[in-house]
């Protein structure tokens, strides 16, 4: 039986819906304490002092540090590799502060207790001075000369300045163009909120550093963390309720729990609350951006320029300036043909939580900006939208970009026709006049989209045949939610020729994997699956002169689990009674290197009714035809893109990060005042996955998991503006921000 494009049922599933899964907050130490974090309710301050006297006096009270009390362990590492025009300026970043504070949030210091209720009591009569300052948490406002500077050896708050691409082209393409369009946007601010907040629980022993926690990128912490320590340290993520990207980075808080269990002599465990994880977890997006499109007389796309600024918070995190550098100049252009692309990004720090890369990491931005200036161009030039765009999509291929990227293939302009007709645009005018019949207005956005999936260009897959007849997988791709245990399986079940049921999957533990990048750009089938395949052909090419022996043969053949004489295939040996024959002999370790980018691709349709009296929107179809080529589990690959629609669906109509301008407080600081998509916010979803296999890699998949939160703003928002007939107006589109646009209609009255 073939089990790759099999919609199996996840493995996982059975101990997620039975209560039995293994997160950290289920997980206690013996005679583990409890940490608790004592941050700062200033955006910005001078930390003038900490007097912890009283909180020691609090019963249960074992111990509270401050940066005195760390300074030692030197600054929390970043690495970051982006190539600036400068060298890029990163802030030292401890993990308590010290003389200065830069976020509501920012942690001052850190109480250990013998129970969560003493470490909060603790926490309460912690002192701490502060004496305010000025605060900035807009990007281009920390540019302006009167801006407060958060880092005094960083001046004008300017981390960085990145350019890639032909200025000149560029200019000379719009000096001759017949057309231009220009748009100013926003990519709003985004909070996270995965299922299960960050937690962790640090030990420390004769063989050094153990720390458990809700990470994403274990090998990746663990350096940073030996580099911090000095010592070896081993990373563990059991189940991980979603991540997104942010859980990949290094905190404060891993720091502080390895030095606390240190100190104490034993376990030390911390679970951040829900408004823990708004104030303390990095978050996503944030930039502003203008953008010029040039066209010719036919409507053709010339060139394409691109000013961002980017903000990137207080400090700088791991995954934060790709999201504005390298990531979006790979995608950049999307799907089309433009010649002549140049994009000039400036990174400057605020008094805002770090910005980390959160789902599609400037794919998301790169796709959201092109899309809009392409149905303003069609509007401007009275162009058909679905021509403008089909006229100008890739089709010949390899397509080499303005910047670089070459795409292998793909079926741009067919995916574009396909969803136009499941999406029966040729109806859509009956169904807008019904709309208008009520009172409502309709709208139909479209939009194609182009993702860039790799993330680190190498990743490890071993296999180890165990005693009892099992064979254990281990793989340094990490799951929080995507369904690794079953696709992984699936892969090499088929590759095996032996039952799902005969492995069992390892993830997540630097003591047991032996190397890995984690999850991130949509890499895991991609990398990993390629790991995989490569560890299984080592296998059995190792295996091959074991079975001939066994075989009393020269010439054996594989298949179906079984080698076999290739003279006599009645003469055969299972794959596990050579590995059985040989114990550990077929055991293998790869670690692959495939610096391939694959280019997940499609087009998007949303379909919307707006109340004008209200603003508000009804989201009220959804289609998408998406190319991920090769399939390993169908129906795991559309809970990835109903996943990724639902966020971009947030982002469009009701997730808005905001912060006091003047004294930095983080206003959308809960549930309660910043929106998540619910139920009643998503419509059915017609997805149809088709597609064609890529040749990056031996399964020919493209990666699927951040395509929907790419695709769905621009769509989404799209349609509002033709339900409107306007072309501006920002995200979060909530029904204030739309109703605002309507009375601003031209014609309307006051």
């Amino acid at each position: 039986m073939a089990y790759v494009g099999q919609s199996l049922r996840r493995t996982e599933d059975q101990r997620f819906l039975t209560g039995t899964g293994r997160f950290v907050e289920d997980i206690d130490a013996r005679d583990q304490a409890w940490g608790h974090v004592v941050r700062s309710p200033h955006a910005h301050a001078l930390l003038k002092r900490i007097d912890t006297a009283e909180a020691l006096k609090i019963p249960g009270v074992l111990a509270v540090y401050t940066h005195a009390d760390i300074a030692h362990l030197g600054l929390m590492l970043c690495p970051t590799q982006v190539a600036t025009m400068e060298p890029m300026r990163i802030p030292p970043r401890p993990a308590l502060a010290t003389g200065r504070v830069r976020h509501v949030g920012d942690p001052v210091a850190f109480l250990v207790a013998e129970t969560p209720t003493a470490a909060r009591d603790g926490a309460e009569a912690v002192t701490v001075e502060y004496e305010p300052l000025p605060v900035v948490v807009d990007g281009a406002a920390a540019m302006a000369p009167t801006a407060p500077q958060l880092w005094d050896e960083i001046p004008g708050n300017l981390s960085y300045r990145f350019q890639k691409g032909d200025a000149e082209a560029v200019q000379a393409a719009f000096a001759t163009a017949a057309h231009t369009v220009e748009l100013e946007l926003i990519n709003n601010r985004l909070i996270i909120a995965p299922t299960e907040t960050r937690a962790g629980i640090g030990r420390f022993g004769p063989n050094g550093f153990e720390l458990l926690i809700t990470a994403a990128s274990v090998h990746a912490i663990r350096d940073q963390l030996q580099g911090v320590f000095g010592a070896p340290v081993r990373v563990i993520a059991p189940d991980v309720g979603g991540g997104f990207g942010i859980k990949n980075a290094l905190y404060p808080e891993w720091i502080l729990l390895l030095h606390a269990a240190r100190a104490l002599g034993r376990p030390v465990k911390w679970v951040g609350d829900r408004a823990e994880d708004f104030n303390g977890t990095a978050q996503g997006r944030d930039n502003i951006t203008k953008a010029r499109l040039a066209l010719d007389m036919d409507g053709n796309f010339l060139a394409l320029d691109v000013a961002t600024i980017a903000n990137l918070g207080a400090y700088m995190s791991s995954g934060g300036p790709g999201s504005s550098t390298n990531a979006p100049a790979n995608a950049m252009g999307s799907g089309y043909v433009i010649p002549a692309i140049f994009m000039d990004v400036h990174g400057v720090f605020t008094n805002t939580l770090p910005i980390e890369a959160y789902r599609g990491a400037g794919k998301p931005e790169v796709n959201y900006l092109l899309e809009r200036l392409i149905d303003r161009a069609a509007r401007q030039l009275s162009i058909d939208p679905v021509d403008l765009r089909r006229r100008n999509l890739v089709a010949a291929f390899p397509y080499r970009k303005a910047l670089g990227t070459v795409i292998d293939g793909g079926r741009f302009a067919l995916g574009l026709d396909e969803a136009v007709a499941r999406a029966d645009r040729s109806g859509f005018e009956k169904r807008r006049a019904a709309s208008a019949a009520k009172g409502l207005r309709r709208g139909l956005g479209i939009a194609c989209f182009l993702e860039t999936a790799r993330g680190s260009p190498n990743e490890g897959a071993e296999l180890r045949f165990e005693p009892d007849g099992s064979i254990t997988i281990l793989v340094g791709t990490q799951s929080n939610g995507m369904g690794h245990e079953t696709t992984y399986t699936q892969i090499a079940a088929d590759l095996l020729g032996v039952p799902p049921e005969t492995f069992r999957y390892i993830q997540g533990d630097t003591g047991r994997v032996r190397e890995g990048n984690g999850h991130g750009g949509a890499r895991s089938m991609h990398m990993g699956g390629a790991a995989l395949v490569k560890t299984v052909e080592t296998m059995l090419a190792k295996a091959k002169p074991i079975a001939a022996r066994l075989l009393q043969a020269t010439d054996v053949t594989f298949s179906g689990g079984r080698f076999s004489v290739a003279e006599d295939p009645t003469r055969s040996v299972a794959l596990l009674d050579v590995a059985k024959d040989s114990p550990g002999s077929l055991d293998t370790y790869v670690w692959n290197l495939l610096d391939v980018i694959t280019f997940p691709n499609g087009c998007h349709i949303a379909e919307v009714e707006v109340d004008l009296e209200t603003g508000h929107i009804a989201l009220e179809r959804y289609t998408a035809v998406d190319d991920f080529g090769t399939l390993i589990n169908p129906m795991l690959t559309l809970g990835q893109i109903h996943g990724g629609v639902a966020q971009g669906i947030g982002q469009a109509l009701l997730e808005h990060t905001v912060y006091d301008l003047e004294s930095g407080q983080l206003l959308s600081g809960s549930f309660m005042d910043y929106a998540i998509p619910r139920a009643d916010n998503l419509p059915d979803f017609d997805i149809t996955l088709t597609g064609t296999p890529t040749n990056a890699n031996p399964l020919g998949v493209k990666g699927a998991g951040q395509a929907g939160a790419i695709a769905a703003p621009q769509t989404i928002v799209l349609a509002v503006l033709d339900a409107l007939g306007i072309d501006t107006i920002d995200m979060p589109l909530t029904p204030e921000r739309v109703w605002r646009a309507i009375q601003n209609q031209p014609g309307k009255r006051p």
